[in-house]
This record gives C-alpha cells, sequence and structure tokens, in this order.
C-alpha cells in the first residue's frame, strides 16, 4: 500500500474511516474526538477514542496521521 492509498486519520470523513473494516461504526466517534482534542499525532491515540480500545489496531496498516 503507498501512502496515497492511506486514510489520514486527521483529514478523512466519518465516512471514509467507517470504510476501514477495523473502524466501521466508529468514523463519528473518530471525527468528533478529533474535534474536541485536535490532531492525532500518532496512531495509537485512536485507543482514547470512546468504545475504539483495542479494536482499531487490525486497521493501522491501512491509515496514517500524515504531517502530524
Amino acid at each position: 500500500m503507498t501512502d496515497s492509498a492511506l486514510i489520514n486519520i486527521n483529514t478523512a470523513t466519518a465516512e471514509e474511516l467507517d470504510a476501514v473494516p477495523a473502524l466501521r461504526g466508529h468514523g463519528f466517534e473518530i471525527v468528533r474526538y478529533r474535534g474536541e482534542r485536535g490532531r492525532f499525532t500518532d496512531l495509537r491515540q485512536l485507543d482514547e477514542v470512546p468504545g475504539l480500545t483495542g479494536k482499531a489496531d487490525d486497521g493501522r496498516a491501512a491509515l496514517t496521521v500524515g504531517d502530524a
């Protein structure tokens, strides 16, 4: 997978995030968390999103935080 194919969790919409199987159903919460706390600087911060602890591990290969 190339960097251009990665989904940036700092710019993606809830729908784009829901398209990642490991994040399905959590896109809204990720976007809300990002709005309240600011940009993600590390993919491990997904564990801080309510209801997502440990669930995003399988999807991290498809994700990036961009130039955070």
